[in-house]
């Protein structure tokens, strides 16, 4: 199979009023790479764009989340010089952070395994909603390489500094009854009903696009803040760049 083949795609669709942002990667777990971070910063912006939509739903194919960056990404960046890989990481990152910066409040739907910058990408959501089959894995720090993307602060805003170390410095992985436990999902529901659930949720926003994006633009300003996020990225992408880039390369 080519590498083209292998790589994952980005698609999007409108129904009533809500954006399906889906990862489409059968063979790499819906890894990301520099062209499916493209298509899905694209999509965002069409969806920003489109003052009929409500909410937007980020989710996975073929019974995975994202299984984070695809691995021969992580083996260049080895390989790379450290101004290549420290603007490489950048534009991995732009992904889950173009996601936190849509204007409509946004769900991640986690089906299967979130992984390493793929839990990243449910972290940004407003809201995670998982399947029974979820599992929630830090991943790095096993690998030999360091958190990245504002990790550690993602992890904890979602479960506070306990689940943040637990998580991504002593790698517990978490499944979908666990995540529900300490706060890192809202819900957990059997895969035939996501559909459903997900309606529910979203349906008085799809209805009033203009007080969706009101009451994102509120949460954005009375809660969590951006400029911590965007300070905890700064620090992780450095230490991370070290540790891909030091003599003994990471496993992966």
């Amino acid at each position: 199979m080519s590498p083209a083949a292998q790589r994952t795609r980005v698609h999007s669709r409108v129904r009533n009023g809500v954006a399906w942002i889906e990862l489409d990667g059968k063979s790499s777990r819906n890894a990301l790479d520099e062209s499916s971070v493209a298509e899905l910063v694209a999509l965002c912006d069409d969806v920003d764009a489109d003052l009929d939509i409500g909410a937007a739903i980020i989710t996975g194919l073929h019974g995975a989340f994202c299984s984070g960056a695809a691995r021969d990404v992580l083996a260049g960046l080895g390989d790379a010089q450290a101004h290549e890989a420290y603007e490489a990481l950048g534009s991995l990152y732009g992904g889950f952070e173009r996601v936190r910066r849509l204007t409509v409040p946004t769900i991640a739907l986690v089906d299967g395994a979130a992984v390493g910058a793929g839990l990243n990408l449910a972290l940004v959501a407003d809201m995670r909603i998982a399947s029974d089959s979820a599992r929630f894995i830090s991943g790095f720090a096993p690998n030999g390489i360091h958190v990245g993307g504002g990790h550690f602060h993602l992890l904890e805003q979602a479960t506070g500094r306990q689940g943040a170390a637990a998580l991504g410095m002593f790698a517990q992985s978490v499944n979908a009854a666990e995540a529900l436990a300490i706060g890192l999902v809202s819900r957990v529901v059997h895969t035939d009903e996501i559909e459903d659930v997900v309606g529910a949720a979203t349906a008085h926003l799809a209805r009033d696009p203009e007080l969706a994006r009101a009451l994102k633009s509120s949460l954005n300003l009375t809660t969590s803040s951006a400029e911590h996020w965007a300070s905890a990225i700064q620090v992780e992408r450095a230490r991370q760049m070290w540790s891909l880039t030091r003599d003994r390369k990471p496993t992966l």
